[in-house]
């Protein structure tokens, strides 16, 4: 039976890994015994093809993607957190500096610029919260906790 399409296409040293890697997955998984492991991995590394490595993992479930670290989800968490508070900040900046220009405009003198005292203290605020590392998702126990 000829090969067609992409299965006749040669393969690469990351096809070979790749397939080399689903089948330790699997072999760890007890989902093949060492023999097989064995006798598909040396037929791994000499195919030629992507029409010789596919028969090889066929009746092997796709790998599920590992799940991050704790540390990692930690870390991402954190910088959401923080892109979300900085993008809260500058809407509400935007809003209290357009409030003072109308406002400005309007009585048509320059009043003073009061959009500074919140929008400094929030800044501050999360300039600190950057700088300790604190999430802010910490939960506190109260008093006899």
């Amino acid at each position: 039976m000829g090969e067609s399409g992409g299965e006749a296409m040669r393969a690469s040293d990351a096809d070979r890994e790749a397939i080399a890697q689903r089948l330790r997955a699997a072999q760890d998984e007890g989902r093949l015994t060492i023999t097989e492991y064995d006798d598909r991995l040396q037929k791994a590394y000499a195919a030629t093809t992507l029409g010789q490595l596919q028969p090889l993992v066929a009746d092997l479930p796709e790998p599920v993607p590992a799940k991050p670290s704790p540390e990692v989800a930690k870390r991402e968490r954190r910088k959401s957190k923080a892109i979300k508070e900085w993008r809260d900040w500058a809407g509400v900046a935007f809003i209290l500096i357009a409030i003072w220009a109308v406002t400005s405009i309007s009585s048509g003198e320059l009043k003073f610029f009061w959009p500074m005292i919140p929008i400094g203290i929030w800044g501050a605020i999360n300039i600190a919260s950057m700088i300790s590392g604190d999430s802010g998702d910490k939960k506190h126990k109260g008093p006899g906790h």
